[in-house]
């Protein structure tokens, strides 16, 4: 049996955290738990990490990146409509194939909370710095339009909310979706002139045009 080399074990480490912090939240999950997920003791567990908040902050570094990653592949060569829902399609597939990404991502919005409240801010500043360069790498492609990425990261927002919550694909609270970011499997109500519905400001028709604009 081939030994893991300490950054190979160190990478378990982060996963397994990853994945007993998305259910458990900081405060609720035990290192004994990580450390039973990698197989290692808990001595060798904190060789590789002072403790579980380094192991919390690695995990929330690695989720935030991943889900940047899968932004920038899913943009690649693309600007504009085809980036935006490349992108949108991209990330709905990300956290209904591995949940754990979307409830870590919750759970360290909740940590940045509880922590700044304890007057500890280091935490959100380095969660902060990694979603800022996530806002970059979807800001960009959509033309580096301040509008637009606002609005393609407020539907995410909701996104996430919507599908932690539980909400079935065939539910109605997504029909003001985008089509590329609807649960997939199921029919939807048809989209003007057979396009994707993109999201669009407040005020605005899925065509882009606001009803004045349509009067015309």
């Amino acid at each position: 049996m081939v030994r893991m080399s300490a950054e190979e074990r160190r990478e378990s480490v982060i996963r397994a955290a990853m994945s007993e912090f998305a259910r458990g939240g900081y405060h609720g999950t035990s290192t004994e738990a990580i450390a039973k997920r990698v197989g290692v003791s808990q001595p060798y567990l904190f060789r590789l990490f002072p403790g579980k908040k380094a192991m919390f902050l690695a995990a929330s570094a690695r989720c935030c990146e991943e889900v940047r990653m899968v932004f920038e592949t899913a943009s690649e060569g693309l600007e504009g409509e085809e980036a935006l829902h490349s992108m949108a399609q991209a990330y709905h597939g990300l956290i209904t194939e591995d949940p754990d990404k979307l409830h870590m991502q919750l759970q360290t919005y909740v940590a940045v909370a509880a922590a700044e409240a304890a007057g500890d801010y280091e935490f959100g500043e380095m969660v902060r710095a990694g979603w800022m360069e996530l806002w970059e790498t979807v800001h960009l492609p959509l033309g580096a339009d301040v509008d637009e990425t606002t609005t393609f990261l407020a539907y995410g927002m909701l996104l996430n909310a919507l599908s932690a919550m539980g909400f079935p694909p065939e539910h109605r609270v997504w029909e003001g979706f985008y089509a590329s970011a609807q649960p997939p499997g199921e029919a939807r109500r048809p989209q003007l002139a057979g396009q994707p519905k993109a999201a669009r400001p407040a005020g605005r028709s899925p065509a882009g045009r606001s009803p004045a604009e349509q009067s015309d």
